[in-house]
């Protein structure tokens, strides 16, 4: 069905609503993050996902932004591993963490400093690097990401580093592939295109549905990270062109 044309004012409005919503429910949401930090991170990463429902339920409702996902059968319900996502937007750092149960996301340990928001990143207990060292970085990585998939969690990595608007390949990074060929666990890739409805660095918020597609698994065994991430990336930018 073809979305009903609204006026940016409309869409002004709209924004403006969720946008209130957002930061009052964040900061409210960060104090009981904090006050979850003694309970077991699966209670914590309970108390996370229904909070990421609401939010991605509420946002349907005032920016009229739904979702639609396809290869939802290749997630295996027996292993684990690393997944590889385009960035184009916020949208897919919400959402993501839905699918992929108690996930660890890998990020700069600076985002564990702002407040409100980088608190509630605290409680889902993510893999946060010191940048300041590549070469640190990558052990990090590594030491830390091969714990987590050993525990049976999955690990969140956006390659590109940085969101980048539709229609743009970014700088895919090493990290996460590097970590699949030292560990020896798959990758899954994920491609999407929220940046279409949730643009980087805009306010208001395009009404329509986000099309997420989650690739099959690439096993890492007996593959260079370089391979790795060449058939990743391959796999993402292809099905990103397909879905527009």
């Amino acid at each position: 069905m073809t979305e009903k044309k609204r006026s940016t004012f409309n869409l002004f409005i709209r924004s403006l609503i969720f946008s209130i919503y957002s930061v009052s429910t964040i900061m409210l949401y960060s104090f009981v993050c904090v006050l979850s930090l003694p309970f077991p991170l699966r209670y914590r990463h309970g108390l996370i996902r229904n909070y990421l429902r609401l939010y991605i339920y509420v946002l349907k409702k005032i920016c009229h932004i739904d979702y639609q996902v396809e290869g939802l059968e290749h997630i295996p319900k027996d292993r684990n591993g690393i997944i590889l996502s385009k960035h184009q937007s916020t949208w897919e750092t919400f959402f993501l963490p839905i699918i992929f149960h108690d996930p660890a996301i890998i990020l700069k340990r600076e985002l564990l400093w702002l407040p409100f928001f980088g608190w509630g990143l605290a409680a889902s207990d993510p893999i946060a690097i010191n940048r300041s060292s590549k070469s640190n970085a990558m052990q990090q990585i590594i030491a830390k990401g091969k714990k987590c998939l050993d525990e049976g969690r999955w690990i969140l990595v956006f390659p590109e580093g940085t969101r980048v608007p539709p229609g743009v390949v970014g700088n895919y990074k090493l990290g996460g592939a590097r970590l699949a060929a030292a560990t020896g666990y798959p990758v899954i890739p994920v491609a999407h295109n929220a940046g279409k409805f949730w643009p980087r660095r805009k306010f208001i918020k395009q009404p329509g549905t986000v099309r997420v597609v989650i690739g099959p698994l690439i096993e890492s065994k007996g593959r260079t990270a370089e391979e790795i991430l060449k058939l990743a990336k391959q796999w993402i930018e292809e099905t990103v062109m397909r879905i527009g």
